[in-house]
């Protein structure tokens, strides 16, 4: 079992604490004494719990126990002053007050399982990254749609990038049996993309090979590295499923160019998506059937409403719309358009069961697709089925058990709340506000929940802290297909002090 609490993750287990990507130096005695903290948080942890604990009983010092318990706060950033995590309570003990969330650890699945590690960019231009990165991408994608073959998404497996990595590390982090790492060089119109397949159990190299093309080939050289590895994996199998069904999504290796550019600053900030769109509009305008940046484009234009970017929402919405339908029109048997353009057509007004239904079909198209799940459970909470969007989250877990931690926590607080679980919904919200303080829509959400608990003064101080980031207090809640979801929510701003805010806006997620 795996414990976070803000950017960092206790492995009980593996003896691990991590902030971040890294690797926290702990002394023995430290871990234990903060493992039994974390999980006893529910009480005050007594002087004499402590010894008998983490000593054994033994006698121990004032001194020593205490210097324990300030290298224990040090370990995870916290101090004797702030109090942030570790509480002291005057004559009674200490308590870890910190929000929890439980990570099941990953298990190596029932069936092939591989993580594709970013390729290091030989091209000798820094510039170049967004080229490699999406290259790596696609391949990730073409592995994933072989139905045998359990493959990480991007998501998890590049918070790898730029750092040496231990191959056996990844495969206890991710859960998989393979580990796939190369490089990619490009020099004008030429291309060499390396790669190797390491056995994350024994450390043995089981493959490794070079593919040198032009340009004009790089779908094809992608799928010869996908296919390769799937039958080094398992020879006995067909990998035909990594053929693309039209070949390639476009044969105008600008459009794809500014696709890739446009991806990278989309998954760099929010802030980037104007540009991201700027780009993609670019790409399509050079190749109106290009699936990938139709929908891409759709989801930029969801994400500006969503976020109250947008300079003119309707104009946003209009074009958001029809670059969706236009993507679904585009999209043959290629899962991410499917689901990308069924999310972008729900936000905006379309039937969210046959949305769900687009969904489901990407998913049977490739089970791999953690962004489809996660895709699947924002439509489920949308449409007023929380448990079953609480399915959706979890699969999508497993496939990205590294992805930032946020996003999920907060959908999965919002489900809670829906059911009226507000005592399970508070840590989900608290964590996703520690993952990124700047996010509005789980200070919402949390207050809500506090005002239906009756903890008002802690429904009021979160208010507080949602009006230093945005002026937007009351969301639009028209996407929330249910009547008494709407009023659940608005209610419980109200009553949370939210009432004299006119402003509204759509800020209750993110993909």
């Amino acid at each position: 079992m795996v414990l976070a609490f803000g950017d960092h993750r206790l492995d009980i287990e593996r003896r691990e604490l991590r902030r971040g990507s890294e690797l926290t130096a702990i002394e023995p005695k430290v871990f234990d004494l903060l493992a039994f903290l974390v999980q006893q948080r529910h009480r005050v942890v007594s002087k004499d719990d402590l010894l008998w604990a983490v000593w054994g009983g033994r006698i121990v010092s004032e001194s020593a126990l205490t210097t324990r318990i300030n290298a224990a706060r040090r370990a995870v950033s916290d101090d004797g002053s702030a109090q942030r995590l570790i509480r002291t309570f005057t004559r009674k003990g200490i308590r870890f007050v910190g929000e929890v969330v439980e990570i099941p650890t990953p298990v190596v699945a029932d069936k092939p399982s591989l993580a594709v590690l970013p390729f290091q960019n030989m091209s000798g231009d820094p510039e170049q990254d967004y080229f490699v990165d999406g290259m790596v991408e696609d391949i990730i994608t073409a592995l994933s749609r072989i139905r045998w073959l359990f493959v990480i998404s991007r998501s998890s497996t590049f918070t790898y990038k730029g750092q040496g990595v231990d191959v056996k590390q990844v495969g206890r982090e991710l859960g998989v049996r393979y580990v796939l790492e190369g490089s990619v060089r490009k020099a004008g119109s030429r291309l060499r993309i390396t790669g190797q397949l390491i056995d994350t159990a024994t450390d043995a190299h089981l493959w490794a090979d070079r593919f040198d093309g032009s340009l004009e080939e790089i779908f094809d050289l992608q799928d010869k590295v996908a296919s390769s590895v799937a039958g080094v994996i398992e020879p006995a199998l067909q990998v035909a499923e990594t053929t693309r069904s039209a070949n390639r999504p476009t044969d105008d290796l600008t459009a794809y160019d500014l696709y890739l550019r446009a991806r990278a600053k989309f998954l760099l900030s929010a802030r980037q998506i104007p540009e991201a769109l700027r780009l993609l509009e670019q790409a399509v305008a050079r190749d109106p059937q290009y699936g990938p940046a139709l929908a891409w484009a759709a989801i930029s234009c969801f994400r500006l409403v969503l976020d109250n970017r947008s300079e003119a929402p309707g104009v946003d919405r209009q074009k958001g719309t029809e670059f969706a339908r236009r993507a679904l029109e585009e999209a043959g048997d290629d899962p991410g358009v499917v689901a990308n353009a069924a999310l972008a057509l729900a936000y905006f007004g379309e039937d969210i069961d046959a949305m769900l239904a687009l969904v489901d079909r990407a998913l049977a198209l490739n089970p791999n697709f953690a962004r489809g799940w996660h895709i699947a459970g924002l439509l489920q909470v949308w449409a007023g089925r929380p448990d079953v969007a609480i399915g959706r989250l979890d699969g999508a877990l497993r496939l990205s058990p590294r992805a930032r931690i946020g996003t999920s926590a907060n959908l999965l607080g919002l489900a809670h709340l829906f059911a009226r679980r507000f005592d399970e919904s508070v840590p989900k919200l608290r964590l996703a506000i520690q993952d990124d303080p700047s996010f509005p829509a789980p200070y919402r959400f949390l207050a809500a929940c506090y005002a239906y608990m009756g903890r008002l003064d802690e429904a009021r101080e979160t208010l507080a802290r949602l009006r230093a980031i945005t002026t937007v207090v009351m969301p639009d809640t028209s996407h929330f297909r249910r009547v008494e979801h709407r009023e659940l929510l608005l209610f419980g701003l109200r009553l949370a002090g939210g009432c004299d805010d006119r402003k509204t806006g759509d800020e209750d997620g993110r993909v």
